[in-house]
């Protein structure tokens, strides 16, 4: 996908590059840095940081830097820019803060570029990265969900490559015949169920922030695990997968699959389905995307399906998981919709988390949003970041108007 692929490398050896991670503090960009630790433990590792950037974890990303030596660091809050100079005064590093900090790590010379900035926050610097013909690893799926068409038009101009890090794109794209996709009839996204996977619905009504955050199978942080938890997260999981794969959305199905063992699957026109199976460690598809178009050896858990003994799937509950309705309405209707239901999703899992709204008002909320967008009433276009923005603020603006009418009924 994207440019002609290069040429690959020696075996489990790193090529040799510069790499920037765009949220280095989260989940992903720790495990992509235990990547290259190990594969530098090994010698097999010819990688030069350029840039690593957090949100506010100022201590963390200075640990960071104190180890991997980039040659820029920046945090999204402003207001923590001198603690960051403080943290790491005695280091040749330079520093930044803010917005533009954040876009200016992804405008450096960076070959590959993990993008694991967590919501619409990493839209920006993601395609300012597209933009100069980066390799994207893509973890953050709102990249795609808020601005589809524009980022995967900036990657195809600019001649970089587009690499997907969530496991079940991961998955698609290691056993995807991207040379005859025409020979593609089926996606199947699995899906963990989350932790309300068996509990009724009266039950989700009453659950907890902590309970919501306390994923059976992954390690994520909160916002990711609350959108498991609704299975918004599948949702848009399934407007993703139909910007980085040439197949019809209405093709791209969900299937629960509790052990998260299998992690996706593409069905062929002769009835073939080909799955990719793995332990659920996120260090495997970071490893994937890391060496494309190569393998590389990686410290992820390795795979003992005698020891999980049976693989069980089953269809997941439109009724208790209202979220993958109103994903899969979105992505039929386009334009503005998607980037609306995501802004509406964030704010209103931001304000569950706060204590502000019940665990079931995050689907209702998204819900009013979307229906004051007007998403039956045909979809408006969207070929500009500047679109989504606007479209991202005005649904932000109204899921904030739902949540206020919420917390004061």
């Amino acid at each position: 996908m994207g440019s002609d692929q290069p040429a690959a490398s020696g075996a489990g050896k790193l090529r040799a590059r510069k790499i920037t991670i765009l949220g280095s503090t989260g989940s992903v960009g720790v495990s992509t840095l235990d990547l290259l630790d190990f594969a530098s433990s090994r010698g097999e590792a010819e990688i030069e940081i350029e840039a690593l950037t957090a949100n506010t974890n100022v201590a963390a990303l200075a640990e960071q830097a104190r180890k991997f030596r980039p040659k820029f660091i920046a945090v999204a809050d402003e207001t923590l820019g001198d603690d960051l100079r403080a943290a790491v005064s005695d280091l040749d590093v330079e520093t930044g803060a803010g917005k533009a900090a954040i876009d200016e790590a992804a405008s450096r010379d960076a070959q590959w570029v993990m993008a694991a900035i967590v919501g619409a926050a990493g839209l920006s610097p993601t395609l300012k990265a597209a933009q100069r013909g980066a390799d994207i690893a893509l973890a953050n799926k709102e990249c795609l969900v808020c601005a589809g068409d524009v980022v995967t038009a900036a990657i195809r101009e600019a001649g970089g490559n587009l690499l997907p890090v969530d496991s079940e794109h991961n998955a698609i794209f290691q056993v995807f015949d991207f040379e005859r996709p025409e020979r593609v009839s089926r996606l199947i996204l699995t899906a963990s169920g989350g932790p309300f996977r068996t509990v009724s619905k009266s039950e989700m009504a009453a659950a907890t922030p902590a309970q919501a955050v306390a994923h059976p199978n992954w390690d994520m942080g909160a916002k990711i695990s609350v959108d498991s938890a609704t299975m918004m997260n599948k949702g848009l999981e399934l407007i993703e997968a139909a910007h980085l794969f040439p197949v019809d959305h209405e093709l791209i199905e969900i299937l629960v699959h509790p052990q998260s063992v299998i992690h996706s699957m593409v069905e062929y026109v002769d009835g073939s389905v080909l799955a990719q199976l793995g332990a659920p460690d996120m260090r495997t598809p970071i490893a994937s995307t890391l060496a494309w178009p190569d393998r590389m050896p990686s410290p992820s858990v390795r795979l003992d399906l005698a020891k999980i003994a049976q693989l069980t799937f089953e269809a997941p509950d439109l009724e208790r998981f209202p979220a993958l309705r109103l994903a899969r309405e979105a992505v039929r209707a386009g334009g503005i919709i998607p980037a609306s239901l995501n802004a509406a999703n964030e704010v209103a899992v931001a304000a569950f988390l706060g204590g502000a709204i019940k665990f079931l008002d995050i689907a209702a909320i998204t819900e009013q949003v979307l229906d004051r967008v007007g998403r039956r009433n045909g979809p408006a276009s969207l070929t500009t970041l500047e679109e989504a923005v606007n479209a991202d603020l005005q649904a932000r603006r109204m899921a904030e108007e739902c949540v206020a009418a919420k917390a004061a009924a």
